[in-house]
């Protein structure tokens, strides 16, 4: 008889709600990282563990929660968070909840938590509105695995200590002390082997050089965490809601690339760190071992304008870095202070020019709608992405995403946010960002869009691209543009 499965995880499938019609060929579909991590975390403590990725899969919650059924496992694990913390958290919190729900309609015995960084700052909200017998807030590791061990054993969780757990008894909310933060050395490499790794893609704009090869695809980590503390963000309410990073080995980072390569083919690489560009003798390390290795890889990843330097930026190219988003957010210095992004305007283009010279293209990322945001401000933050002339740009409006000041702030203001939880997603028809202090939040939603067509259907821009990457890869963003964004409150 074959043993019951332990562990399930879900990554919920939330594609077309997030992404509307950019979701079918534009998009990226990125592997579930931390759902790989974890599963390959608790794997290596003897117990059972398999995946089910309903997002690269493309099934809607009735089926994903069919395939819960059918595993029967003792403990289901839905997991929203994806390599791309804001993008993947909050805005696939409709998709987890009907998941959870179909999973107590079809199978009401399996156990469910959630984890991630959405249910990690709004963990007794979560369990009051969701189908989920538990919350486990904060990275997971430290929670999910005593738990499993609980339930295995029969023992009633009440009486355990475990740390990050949140659930209810007789209606009544128990929260247990946060979870240690994880030493990123002692985790093992994500479980590859448990995830559909022929579905995954890398963005259109990663694969300019190379559009037909957007496949395989991968994304891992360096670092956890970020020391910075931006207003708009909210990735530290993974971490136990403060600002700080844990370095991972270069070392155990080029093996992981390594398997990746060697095992599944892989070139398309995205460093997730919310920073990698920190430590100029640790990304150097990195990047030799890599050109050592003489991989052919394609790697984009995050960095800072006040972090990089002309030699890091020479070796990051060497070595297959041939991307570097920067989040830029405006051109107004008054906005940038607004949000504690305190960066200066001649440290900004010092780093431009740096990484041009270096060879490395720029998604450059800005945000509309942030609170000291007008509409001149906005058109000078539109005049300063055209006139750098980035390979790419993501407009994005500004989120009070659970765990960010930005949206204690509009609690305590009473300012009204999206009804449902994917109106968090850029790209949805329910967007739904935040007003400023002088601009509706239509006014900003339409401002945006426009923005975008403007600056990629700019005659300049274009003249870049096809000089750059060919006239099929600006054929190929005339055509992006034809795929308008449905828009209920713009």
């Amino acid at each position: 008889m074959e043993q019951k499965l332990d562990l399930l995880l879900v990554n919920p499938g939330a594609r077309t709600q997030v992404y509307g019609g950019l979701g079918a060929s534009l998009a990226g579909i990125e592997p579930p990282l931390w759902a790989g991590v974890l599963a390959a975390y608790i794997r290596e403590q003897g117990y059972s563990v398999k995946i089910i990725d309903a997002e690269a899969e493309n099934l809607n919650p009735q089926q994903t929660a069919a395939r819960v059924a059918e595993y029967n496992p003792l403990l289901a694990g839905i997991i929203v968070l994806g390599s791309n913390p804001s993008a993947s958290s909050t805005p696939k919190m409709t998709a987890a909840g009907e998941v959870a729900a179909s999973i107590k309609e079809k199978a009401p015995h399996i156990k469910v938590f959630f984890n991630g960084l959405h249910t990690s700052a709004l963990p007794e909200r979560t369990l009051k509105e969701e189908k989920a017998d538990f919350v486990c807030q904060g990275e997971g590791f430290a929670t999910v695995l005593p738990l499993l061990e609980a339930l295995k054993a029969g023992k009633d969780v009440s009486g355990c200590t475990i740390p990050g757990l949140w659930y209810l008894r007789q209606g009544k909310v128990i929260a247990s002390p946060p979870a240690p933060l994880v030493n990123p050395d002692e985790l093992p490499f994500a479980a590859w082997d448990l995830l559909p790794m022929e579905k995954y893609r890398a963005h259109n704009w990663h694969c300019f050089a190379h559009l037909d090869r957007r496949q395989p695809y991968a994304a891992i980590y360096t670092s956890l965490g970020c020391p910075f503390n931006c207003s708009y963000c909210n990735v530290r309410a993974l971490y136990n809601g403060k600002p700080g990073i844990r370095l991972r080995s270069p070392e155990k980072v080029v093996a992981e690339i390594d398997l990746l390569v060697k095992k599944y083919g892989v070139q398309n690489i995205k460093f997730l760190d919310e920073l990698f560009a920190l430590d100029e003798e640790r990304v150097n390390r990195i990047c030799d071992l890599i050109i050592a290795g003489g991989y052919d890889l394609n790697i984009w990843a995050y960095a800072r304008v006040d972090t990089v330097t002309a030699p890091m930026l020479r070796k990051m190219k060497q070595a297959g870095i041939n991307w570097l988003a920067y989040g830029f957010e405006s051109a107004s210095e008054i906005v940038r202070q607004g949000v504690r992004k305190k960066t200066k305007e001649d440290v900004t283009q010092k780093a431009i020019e740096m990484t041009k010279e270096a060879g490395i293209s720029i998604i450059g990322n800005f945000i509309f709608g942030l609170p000291d945001d007008d509409l001149e401000t906005m058109r000078a933050t539109l005049d300063m992405a055209k006139a750098y002339n980035f390979e790419y740009i993501n407009f994005y409006t500004a989120m009070a995403y659970p765990g960010s000041t930005l949206y204690e702030e509009a609690i305590q203001q009473d300012i009204k946010l999206p009804e449902v939880w994917h109106g968090y997603s850029q790209y949805a028809e329910e967007t739904l960002p935040l007003p400023t202090k002088h601009l509706s939040a239509a006014e900003v939603l339409r401002f945006r869009d426009q923005a975008f067509d403007e600056y990629f259907r700019n005659p300049v821009y274009l003249q870049l691209i096809t000089e750059k990457f060919g006239a099929h890869v600006a054929e190929h963003i005339t055509e992006m543009l034809q795929r308008k964004i449905k828009r209920k409150y713009a």
